[in-house]
């Protein structure tokens, strides 16, 4: 047998049989394309599958990114990013990371809300597991077929709950994709250490059931006894198979979301994003905010728009920072005014779940005030009856900030905080320019979906995007780097503390509340420590020195490269 390069070689030309260069250029992990070396393309039997010329990353990069740019439309150029994502993960990623401000819109929100809506339409290869209710006797079968064994982070959603457009069912998957994606990009946790999941039980959406080809459990949404016990052995399964993954509960129905949480958080390393980490970016920015103004968390009154598990959530957040700064709870409880669709919620309303009622206001506080002309007191009479200094919208209300109110709030507070954080964009209770426009440019804002700079005069103010992605990965690499047990609340605070600490605004009082997206590894970095450290505080983690813990995260944060 002759050899070249001290190589053995075949009869087909190669050292391997073509099977397996086939099946490298298809590994999306493995496969670096015309990256491949001469050396590498003559041993693993590429020769011929790839144009002569071998390029660097950088390369690849400056073509791959002229190739999204061509995509006429967001969804079209997210379905480009999910194609690269499945042929070529570290270009992928490479590419993400040289233009991460142009294309988290596209590979998140809010270009992924139509990507779910369209999931069936613009499904190509698969990426993580549909976990269906017909198939519930095999749960353990469906995570063994997994593509990584050693799983790090799985988020799962069961499509009820997507952003602000509702049940997608299988759609939902998108999510999670998305949801790692970012864990990846911004945390460094390797792509073969995720894994997205989709719960298929079924959908309520007449349109994605009428669909010919939609790719889900064509049957209605699970519901009651049979949904949690489904739910109960897909989370035994996953305890007996990946033990130590941490599961993200991600865009679950209201009626579910908080009580599936307090079941596992205590059984698995587990949390829910749309209320904990909603709630950690929440009050991340708004102690930023309060930084410029001044007055301090104790001292805020806090009207919120939406009660539902992210609204509450990001209610109980505030609530247990403000308790931390010297509040007893009821007197922190009293600060907020939380406004629903039966109006405020107080202690005379029996609709409220046990969440709400923790928030509702005593009835007497009630007494005098105006009330709409359906008889309830709602945004507009708290906001004319309260010196307001935080507005939040969580409520998927399109326009719910109004000229009349807001210039009505700004009229009580030099610098009103003002936080329409409904996703998507077009769910936004206000736009910036208008926030600006009716507070003289005195408004504090953060949204939930990305908004263009404000022009104010001679300045133009950045717009913070609240988004997850501040928190969720930097809770991902704490827990891989720290070795926690369970993610708890005074983890998630401390997250939100770490952040702030962050905030462009502590330095420039016109900037933004939030870093930039380009520094997001290097703050995701120093959020990481933060919790990790909590984490040893409370006993959730072994013992380790700060150094040493900081050491581990810089380590353990993947880098698009190729070996």
């Amino acid at each position: 047998m002759s050899t070249q390069a001290g190589l053995p070689s075949t009869s087909f030309g190669g050292t391997l049989p073509p099977r397996h260069a086939h099946a490298l250029l298809d590994n999306p992990l493995r496969n670096k394309g015309t990256a491949f070396t001469e050396l590498e393309r003559t041993r693993h039997g590429l020769l011929g599958l790839l144009p002569p010329q071998v390029e660097t990353l950088e390369q690849q990069t400056l073509r791959a990114y002229g190739a999204f740019q061509s995509r006429a439309s967001a969804l079209d150029k997210h379905i480009f990013l999910r194609a690269l994502q499945d042929t070529n993960e570290v270009l992928f990623y490479r590419l993400l990371l040289d233009h991460i401000e142009e294309m988290m819109p596209i590979v998140y929100t809010p270009t992924v809300a139509s990507a779910c809506e369209q999931f069936s339409q613009i499904y190509r290869r698969p990426r993580g597991l549909f976990v269906s209710y017909p198939l519930r006797d095999r749960i353990p079968e469906l995570l063994a077929n997994r593509y990584g064994k050693d799983i790090d982070v799985i988020v799962v959603t069961d499509g009820g709950r997507i952003l602000g457009i509702g049940d997608q069912g299988v759609g939902g998957l998108g999510i999670p994709i998305g949801k790692l994606s970012l864990y990846t990009l911004i945390g460094g946790i390797r792509p073969e250490r995720t894994l997205p999941i989709v719960l298929d039980v079924g959908t309520n959406n007449a349109e994605r059931l009428a669909d010919p080809l939609y790719l889900g459990w064509r049957h209605e949404r699970l519901s009651g006894d049979e949904y949690f016990e489904f739910v109960d052995k897909f989370i035994r399964a996953v305890k007996t198979a990946m033990p130590h993954a941490c599961v993200q509960w991600e865009d679950f129905p209201n009626a579910v979301a908080y009580t599936l949480l307090d079941k596992y958080r205590d059984e698995v390393l587990s949390f829910n994003d749309d209320i904990q980490g909603t709630a950690s970016v929440a009050l991340g920015a708004i102690l930023g905010a309060i930084a410029v103004t001044g007055r301090p968390l104790r001292d805020q009154t806090v009207v919120m728009l939406g009660a539902g598990s992210a609204g509450i959530g990001v209610a109980d957040y505030l609530c247990r920072a403000m308790v931390q700064d010297g509040l007893s709870e009821k007197e922190a409880r009293s600060r907020f005014w939380i406004v629903n669709r039966g109006g405020v919620l107080h202690t005379g309303r029996h609709d409220l779940s046990a969440e709400q009622r923790a928030f509702a206001q005593d009835e007497a506080r009630l007494a005098g005030l105006p009330r709409s002309a359906a008889g309830i007191v709602g945004l507009d009479e708290v906001i004319k009856s309260n010196a307001a200094t935080i507005l939040i919208g969580l409520s998927t209300l399109a326009g719910a900030f109004t000229e009349p109110l807001v210039r009505e709030m700004a009229r009580k507070t030099p610098r009103p905080i003002i936080f329409p954080l409904s996703n998507p964009t077009s769910k936004a209770e206000a736009v910036p320019a208008d926030l600006m426009a009716w507070t003289e440019g005195r408004a504090l804002i953060a949204t939930g979906s990305p908004f263009a700079p404000v022009n104010n005069g001679a300045r133009t103010i950045p717009i913070a995007q609240c988004n997850n992605v501040y928190i969720f990965p930097a809770i991902g690499l704490a827990l891989a780097a720290g070795h926690a047990t369970r993610v708890s609340d005074a983890m998630l605070l401390a997250a939100a503390r770490a952040l702030a600490e962050k905030s462009p605004a502590l330095k420039d009082r016109n900037a933004s509340l939030l870093p930039s997206l380009r520094d997001l590894r290097a703050v995701a970095r120093h959020i990481a420590a933060a919790v990790a450290l909590q984490a040893q505080k409370e006993g959730l983690a072994p013992a380790m020195a700060e150094s040493e813990l900081v050491r581990r995260i810089a380590e353990l944060q993947w880098e698009p490269a190729y070996a």
